[in-house]
């Protein structure tokens, strides 16, 4: 096993856990139990992996110290976390010792403990089954009021990861032709964005024609054809665990839709508009409603089939969410994607994605490309 580190200033880490700790006692939470993930290392500055032995986190409200708790096996992957600089200790176990009950050891009798979004049931059950008194909540509402507003540091790696993938959309004169298929062009993209500067492409979106109808179509064995319209919508982290995703949307010539020009102007529109429309203190369901109505002003409401965002940071998709029905007020540091789509079913589909922050008196735009239908070279 393999835990990746952040790089980040142990004070940055050790202050964070601190304010998790004071969330926590703030929510009525008398300790968060964090398995790896993007929350552990926002927390410690390294990830690690979820097997079947446990590896937790263990982060009383109170004053006792933060525990990690992992198998003595797994330690060395953990090495490099700067422990005493934290304030964190660890407690190794080996197998045939019960990890659950020393959790449960450390934790006395708690009332209400929180867990990690994405621990493994395997070990819900079994803090569940050693801590039968404690009631069991979602980690998640008390830690996302921490990551979704991220700090200076994050931001410039937000920055960095937006000016790396603008480089993989500057390039895709290089892949994107007719004759290949999407794989090939998705292969293509997946080495630039490595090239580019991320440490791996995390997804790869390469929508032709019909496909690009498909929000969430991968690639295919499609053959590209001359006049196709599609959807490229790439990312992944660079060293620093903060991720890029943006999407821009290509002619291979000119298209051989009629409509496609007036439509995608549309798009174009309700994208800069739902832009221009993030500042403090907007209600995140307001971007969304900016980019909606005017989509469906122009009759294509019932084509525009997602949220207009999510947020973004040390996982592709977090909060905040920009949605019908969120009515949480936007602040400076928060990050989150603005990429309204029109998908006609059998034809072809179009979306514009940039990531944004928002700043004390408006926003900041993380991708620079054109926002145009871009028409390469048949």
């Amino acid at each position: 096993m393999s835990t990746t580190v952040s790089g980040v200033d142990p004070a940055v880490l050790r202050a964070r856990l601190d304010r998790a700790r004071s969330a926590a006692a703030d929510a009525g939470v008398d300790a968060l139990l964090i398995p790896p993930g993007s929350d552990l290392r926002y927390l410690i500055g390294g990830s690690g992996t979820s097997f079947e032995r446990l590896t937790c986190l263990v982060l009383p409200a109170g004053d006792r110290p933060p525990v990690l708790v992992l198998p003595k096996l797994e330690a060395p992957g953990y090495a490099a976390i700067p422990f005493d600089d934290l304030g964190l200790e660890a407690s190794a176990w080996v197998d045939g010792e019960d990890p659950y009950a020393l959790v449960a050891g450390m934790l006395g009798r708690p009332t209400v403990v929180a867990l990690g979004d994405v621990m493994p049931a395997l070990h819900v059950l079994g803090l569940r089954g050693a801590v039968p008194g404690a009631e069991q909540r979602l980690a998640g509402p008390v830690l996302r009021e921490l990551r979704m507003r991220k700090d200076a540091t994050e931001i410039a790696a937000l920055r960095e990861a937006g000016a790396a993938i603008d480089r993989v959309h500057a390039r895709m004169s290089e892949f994107l032709r007719a004759g290949r298929t999407e794989a090939e062009v998705g292969a293509d993209i997946a080495a630039a964005i490595v090239a580019e500067g991320h440490v791996r492409a995390e997804f790869v979106i390469v929508g032709s024609g019909p496909n690009g109808a498909s929000p969430h179509h991968a690639v295919s064995d499609r053959v590209i054809e001359a006049g196709d319209v599609v959807v490229i919508d790439i990312g992944g982290p660079v060293a620093g665990g903060y991720n890029s995703d943006s999407t821009r949307t290509f002619a291979v010539g000119e298209p051989r839709d009629a409509d496609v020009p007036a439509t995608y102007a549309v798009l174009r529109d309700a994208q800069r508009a739902a832009v221009a429309a993030v500042r403090p203190g907007v209600p995140a369901q307001h971007v969304d409603g900016v980019a909606r109505a005017i989509i469906s002003d122009a009759g294509f409401g019932k084509y525009f089939i997602h949220r207009t965002g999510h947020g973004i940071g040390l996982d592709v998709h977090e909060d905040p969410y920009i949605v019908s029905g969120n009515d949480l007020a936007l602040e400076p540091g928060m990050a989150f994607s603005v990429e309204p789509g029109i998908y006609l079913p059998g034809r072809w589909g179009a979306r514009i994605e940039d990531i944004v922050v928002v700043t004390q008196d408006g926003v900041e735009s993380l991708n620079n490309r054109p926002h145009e239908l871009v028409v390469l070279p048949g």
